[in-house]
């Protein structure tokens, strides 16, 4: 069995949000649409599947529908298997509110048969918050290699976010833990990776803490364990409110983002739907978009993200927006710098422009 076949992996989809939107409010963040036909959960969970792992927990949250229905039995990850594959996990109903928790030791203790069961000799716990494609054997090499308790994920802040992790270094150590990051702090990027064993002897620490994330609880205790960083060189993109889910979602346009997240070495795996090709109808114009499989696109669509089976009619136009499956945006609407959930049908002549913050228009 190789080393990746022998780690374990649990993804987090129960987290909260510090700012809830309407969009977190009948779906967890872990099951939002991404670039018109992923979702959160796909890149860690492609991550864990491309490097080798072959067993992986995801705890799920109290609405849980979402993210079964995407996930199913883990076939599209191929993690339908007979020995090890997708195991759906409970979860804390509401997780913690209080710190935005995504590594809760309730959640953690509760699933430990698990870990007992499975016989791995390493975990990667991950939240499924992150939009990252990143190479985890390499992670667990560093990891062996350190010989740390425990090895963190992170990377250099370009600018402050108070719903990121950051810790404070000493030595090539943590030293500390804070919630909240600026620009130049070293960020939590929510991915960490110990042995099984050194899992087992924090949860017996903390056990009458639980209600706490893993890393709040550790904070006292970094003197007698030792937490190193790994820094992470790819493009990784933090999503905690509506404004992170809008800006990131437009980054998907830039070539380049899509170049490193979705590589052939490692594919972003998704659920299969098996859409027709998108139809561009006589006078449609689209430019500097992301339209998905199933669209018919008869009107004008500039600078946006078009999910699956949506329609654009005649004379209508979407600019700088997302658009979710299966809306119908009918002649003479006119959208900007909106998104427009699922299975929603926008009027004829419907005019919503919306100024962004910071513009003078």
């Amino acid at each position: 069995m190789s080393a990746m076949q022998r780690a374990f992996g649990i993804i987090t989809t129960n987290y909260s949000t510090l700012t809830p939107s309407p969009l977190s409010a009948v779906r967890p963040p872990a099951a939002m649409p991404v670039a018109g036909r992923y979702r959160m959960l796909d890149f860690m969970l492609s991550s864990m599947v491309n490097c080798g792992m072959r067993s992986v927990g995801m705890i799920l949250p109290y609405n849980y529908r979402s993210v079964i229905d995407h996930v199913s039995s883990g076939k599209d990850w191929s993690l339908d298997r007979k020995q090890g594959g997708l195991f759906l996990l409970p979860g804390s109903a509401f997780g913690s509110a209080r710190s935005g928790a995504r590594l809760l030791i309730r959640d953690l203790e509760a699933n430990r048969v698990i870990l007992e069961k499975a016989g791995r000799n390493h975990v990667v716990l991950a939240a499924a918050s992150v939009i990252m494609n990143m190479d985890i054997s390499a992670f667990i090499d560093a990891h062996i290699q350190s010989g740390a308790d425990v090895s963190v994920c992170c990377k250099t802040a370009t600018n402050s976010n108070s719903a990121l992790m950051g810790f404070e270094l000493e030595d090539g150590q943590v030293s500390g833990v804070k919630m909240g990051v600026e620009e130049g702090d070293t960020a939590f990027l929510d991915c960490c990776v110990m042995a099984v064993d050194t899992l087992y002897t924090l949860l017996d620490w903390y056990r009458a803490v639980d209600y706490l994330d893993l890393f709040e609880a550790l904070a006292g205790d970094l003197s007698r364990v030792s937490v190193r960083p790994y820094y992470y060189e790819g493009i990784a993109m933090p999503v905690f409110s509506l404004q992170d889910y809008f800006s990131t979602s437009m980054r998907f346009l830039d070539p380049e983002i899509t170049r490193q997240i979705f590589r052939a070495d490692r594919p972003i795996h998704t659920k299969a739907h098996d859409n027709p090709p998108a139809k561009y109808e006589p006078g449609a114009t689209v430019h500097h978009s992301l339209v998905a499989g199933g669209c018919r696109i008869a009107g004008t669509v500039e600078d946006s993200v078009i999910a699956r089976s949506v329609v654009v009619e005649p004379g209508a136009v979407v600019k700088k927006a997302i658009i979710m499956q299966s809306c119908v945006i009918k002649s003479g609407a006119n959208l900007e710098h909106v998104i427009v959930d699922r299975d929603n049908i926008i009027a004829p002549d419907t005019v919503i422009l919306v100024q962004p913050k910071g513009s003078s228009r």
